[in-house]
């Protein structure tokens, strides 16, 4: 693939994570190949974390460096030798942001997971971010702002394979396991799930055999992968994140929602994008329509993860979880 076609590929995506569409725009069009992507990304953050050093106030300088960690993130997204170096460097701006524009959060990590709870202590109910194959919580910075100003507290993770943690751990289908122990970690009385991506499947099997989860909702999440069908891109990636090929392969096959949608009795909504299409990836539709309590909202002119549509389904998306995880209470 042509760096141009790549940048074009990654537009909605990118500008959906946050970054200004003209500073992408300034940056991919110097591309030669897509072997630039991820040095390039890295030296346009740490531009950023440049500004942030000589910014005249606490805000310009977190805001620089929450920037700084939406460029080191999508560094990742192309094959790139110091993809975990641009992890890392995602990793800790944000934590370096974070500690600037509010000293209230609280980095949480545990076994299998890492990530920053924000929001008020005393929220009625707490949503767990969950990124998918090569996202991160750095990817949805916006997500967590469109939940935290509805009152809710919100905790942005990696899990096995993912961001910060993808050097050194493997991709796992049973992904309940890691939300049960984020969820003992956090103490909330109610928790509801967002799962993006791939993330979508492990939300929503953790809806399903963690009992404690109260409301999920998924966005661009697939029902069921086949191995065979999947772009090879797609294959390469996973076998990268799951530990090789045979390992990659035994994976996608255990990504099947048939049997495990019945058992989601908590509110459901699945978000899917009518021009997101890609082989090997059934949608979101059949979730929805096996779960108890399940709605489907399908945006014809979205993309994957709707980067180009996010007022169509960003605002009953919060809608819904806040309904789930605030009116019980009130």
């Amino acid at each position: 693939m042509q760096a141009s076609e790549f940048a074009a590929a990654q537009w909605t995506r990118a500008t959906g994570a946050g970054v200004d569409p003209h500073e992408y725009r300034r940056v991919t069009e110097g591309l030669t190949s897509v072997t630039d992507w991820g040095p390039t990304f890295l030296r346009t953050g740490h531009a950023h974390l440049r500004r942030a050093q000589e910014a005249g106030s606490s805000l310009s300088a977190g805001t620089h460096l929450l920037m700084a960690a939406r460029w080191f993130h999508l560094a990742t997204l192309a094959p790139y030798a110091e993809a975990d170096r641009a992890a890392a460097e995602a990793d800790l701006a944000l934590s370096r942001a974070l500690t600037v524009l509010e000293p209230e959060a609280r980095r949480v990590t545990g076994e299998g997971f890492t990530g920053w709870l924000r929001g008020p202590s005393d929220a009625p109910g707490t949503v767990v971010v969950v990124p998918g194959l090569d996202s991160a919580k750095e990817e949805f910075l916006g997500l967590a702002s469109a939940l935290l100003a509805r009152g809710l507290a919100v905790f942005a993770m990696d899990g096995p394979g993912q961001g910060a943690l993808a050097a050194g751990t493997v991709l796992r289908a049973d992904y309940e396991r890691i939300v049960g122990r984020v969820v003992d970690a956090l103490g909330s009385a109610r928790v509801g799930l967002v799962g993006l991506s791939l993330g979508g499947y492990f939300a929503a099997r953790a809806a399903a055999l963690e009992p404690r989860v109260a409301a999920v909702a998924t966005v661009s999440g697939p029902f069921r992968l086949d191995w065979e069908d999947l772009p090879p891109p797609v294959r390469d990636l996973m076998s990268r994140r799951a530990g090789g090929f045979g390992a990659a392969r035994e994976f996608a096959r255990q990504v099947d929602l048939t049997t495990l949608a019945p058992r989601i009795t908590s509110p459901l909504l699945v978000v899917d994008g009518g021009q997101d299409v890609i082989p090997g990836v059934t949608n979101g539709e059949p979730l929805a329509q096996l779960a108890p309590h399940g709605t489907c909202v399908t945006v014809p002119h979205g993309d994957h993860l709707l980067g180009n549509a996010r007022s169509d389904w960003l605002p009953r998306l919060t809608d819904h979880l806040e309904r789930a995880l605030v009116a019980p209470r009130a």
